[in-house]
């Protein structure tokens, strides 16, 4: 362990669901792999983040409040040890830590200031500014495109942030444009590269790749008889429910269902890869800003104002 002057710092704090804070909390010692990062910017998740703050997220390793929240944290190395590859000034995604003292860090990444194994850290381009939060959706909508192999999605379901980063990472890595559906009418508008349509719209039953991107429990049930035989769904959401789908369609088809789990090292370089040369555009996904010092109303914000796509958290005035 690190020893020396003991470090604070200010992090969100859900105390139990539906009451949040922002805390002074000390950090625990760190280890002599770990560097400092003072946080610059961290995303809102609007679905694990939310289940949280909700109660209504299942049991989970290292589940307990209170807790600190967050795995989209971006910020400024501080302090590095020597032989870690990463300097003082280097700008850097956290996908979270665990580093408090009498709280648990799940996940962990919202606070002003981490600290974390540096190899747990990935340089960023300082261009990316605020942009860079999206890194860990981008990653998980990555994973879901490559998880068992690479097959160019035909159908998305929902578009939300995940949705249109699988859209656009499909498009990036040579897939032809997927169709999208999307219940919510705004959510639908713009021009996006892509089709996006209300399911109601869609008749077809020949998708040989859906992936969902909604968390809605019920999809299996509405995306499985637009499968083609030996059809595959690729769950990419998080579900706080059982999900179920009626066995005939299913066994007509010879269904194959898919679950994407977390993302990977190398998910993370190949979006950070795909966006610095220009293939992967994060443009447009972030639609709301607040200060930190307002964290309880820009999480109020992000769960229930229906244009918010994605709320970011600057910590500068914090760090």
């Amino acid at each position: 362990m690190v020893h020396g002057k003991p470090m604070n710092t200010t992090a969100v704090v859900l105390k139990k669901p539906c009451k949040l804070e922002l805390t002074k909390l000390r950090l625990t010692e760190r280890s002599p792999s770990d560097v400092i990062v003072d946080v610059l910017w961290s995303g809102i998740s609007t679905g694990t983040e939310r289940l949280l703050y909700e109660g209504s997220m299942p049991p989970f390793p290292g589940m307990k409040y209170p807790l600190v929240p967050g795995y989209e944290a971006v910020g400024i190395v501080s302090e590095a040890p020597a032989g870690s590859h990463r300097k003082v000034g280097n700008m850097v995604f956290v996908p979270g830590a665990h580093c408090y003292e009498g709280v648990s860090g799940l996940f962990g990444a919202s606070a002003s200031r981490v600290h974390v194994c540096a190899a747990r850290t990935y340089r960023v381009p300082e261009e990316f500014g605020d942009k860079a939060v999206l890194l860990a959706l981008a990653a998980t909508a990555h994973h879901a495109l490559v998880v068992g192999g690479t097959i160019a999605p035909k159908l998305i379901i929902g578009h939300g942030v995940l949705g249109r980063l699988i859209a656009r990472i499909a498009i990036a890595i040579g897939h032809p444009p997927p169709l999208v559906w999307e219940t919510n009418k705004v959510r639908r508008e713009g021009n996006h590269g892509y089709r996006v349509i209300d399911p109601s719209e869609d008749n077809s039953a020949s998708y040989r790749s859906i992936v969902d991107a909604s968390g809605d429990t019920s999809v299996l049930d509405k995306a499985i008889p637009h499968l083609e035989r030996n059809g595959i769904v690729t769950l990419a959401g998080f579900y706080h429910e059982p999900l179920s789908f009626a066995f005939p369609p299913a066994f007509m088809r010879e269904a194959q269902i898919r679950i994407a789990a977390e993302f990977t090292p190398d998910d993370v370089n190949k979006v950070i890869e795909l966006t610095r040369n220009g293939d992967l555009s994060l443009d447009g996904l972030i639609t709301h800003r607040m200060e930190a010092a307002k964290a309880p109303e820009a999480y109020e914000a992000a769960f229930s104002d229906p244009e918010c796509l994605k709320m970011v958290l600057d910590w500068r005035s914090l760090s």
